[in-house]
Formats: C-alpha cells, sequence, structure tokens
C-alpha cells in the first residue's frame, strides 16, 4: 500500500481513514424519516462551564454524528454556525489520537447539556457502545456478535455489519 501515508505524531485531533469511513457509513445508516442527520456541527455552549467534565472547551462541542428531531432542518434564509439545541444523540468516533477518558468527558457533558442518548464507537475493535441519560453507567455495547446496533431512548437501530464492513 505505497500510496498510504505513515501516522505523524504532529496532526492531533485530526480524523484518520477509519474514523472517516465510520462517520460517512453511520451517516448514511441513521434513519433520516424522522430525524435530522449532521456531521460535525457545533453546539453552542457559551454559557456552560465544562471544565468539571475534564473538558478544554469553552464555546462549542462538535460530535462527529448527530441526530435532532426532523424540525431542524436546512436554513435557505441563512445558516446557523452553532446550534442552540442540542441533539437528540451524539456518536464520538475514538480516532487513533484521542484518549478514551476525554470521551468519556465529552460524553457526561452531553447528558448535563440535555442530550438524551450518546453512542461511543471504535472502529478498532468494530464496536459501539450506547449510553442513555437516564441511566449512563448502563451502557450497552454492540460488537461482531450482534447484528444491529439498538438504541432504545432514541428507538432506532442500525446494521452493524454495515458500518464496519
Amino acid at each position: 500500500m505505497a500510496d498510504m501515508v505513515e501516522q505523524n505524531e504532529d496532526i492531533k485531533g485530526m480524523g484518520s481513514l477509519n474514523h472517516s469511513i465510520t462517520q460517512a457509513r453511520l451517516a448514511r445508516w441513521l434513519p433520516d424519516d424522522n430525524f435530522t442527520i449532521a456531521v460535525e456541527l457545533s453546539s453552542d455552549i457559551s454559557q456552560t462551564d465544562l471544565s468539571q467534565f475534564g473538558l478544554k472547551a469553552k464555546d462549542e462541542l462538535k460530535p462527529d454524528v448527530c441526530l435532532y428531531p426532523n424540525s431542524v432542518t436546512f436554513s435557505k434564509l441563512g445558516d446557523v454556525l452553532k446550534m442552540s439545541d442540542m441533539p437528540l444523540l451524539a456518536i464520538e468516533i475514538i480516532s487513533p489520537t484521542q484518549g478514551f477518558e476525554e470521551l468519556l468527558g465529552k460524553i457526561r457533558a452531553y447528558f448535563a447539556l440535555g442530550v438524551k442518548s450518546c453512542w461511543l464507537v471504535v472502529p478498532a475493535l468494530e464496536s459501539v457502545t450506547v449510553f442513555s441519560h437516564t441511566k449512563p453507567e448502563d451502557f450497552k455495547n454492540f460488537d461482531k456478535q450482534d447484528t444491529e446496533i439498538v438504541d432504545e431512548v432514541i428507538n432506532i437501530s442500525l446494521p452493524l455489519g454495515q458500518i464496519f464492513k
């Protein structure tokens, strides 16, 4: 694979090939009949101190993929740079430059901000962990042994094999 670029230690916080492919596949397979799907959409957190979650973010949190009610639509009269409303679902995909604790802190912050469900996706393990705002400690893991990812809070399911094929 001569075309592939070696990993670079200087590239912090950037996505990777697996991260990007996983993000695209999640966005493709999430249901859009009752929801609006967005990627890399900033949530305005400027009125909230997130230092208690170990996060350095001051003004925004940006999930890799998020799901809003279908009342959130494409805006023809002007764009929105930061959403004041929180998504129903925030999905974080761990990349080679991120730490696990950092993402768990983001999940705790999302719940404090009103997000109903969070997913932590680990491409290297082909797994998805689904957390609920009502009982974050009672998370559910989905991996190669499962056929689909089920989120009972949002009432959706996705074919797991299509995300990591």
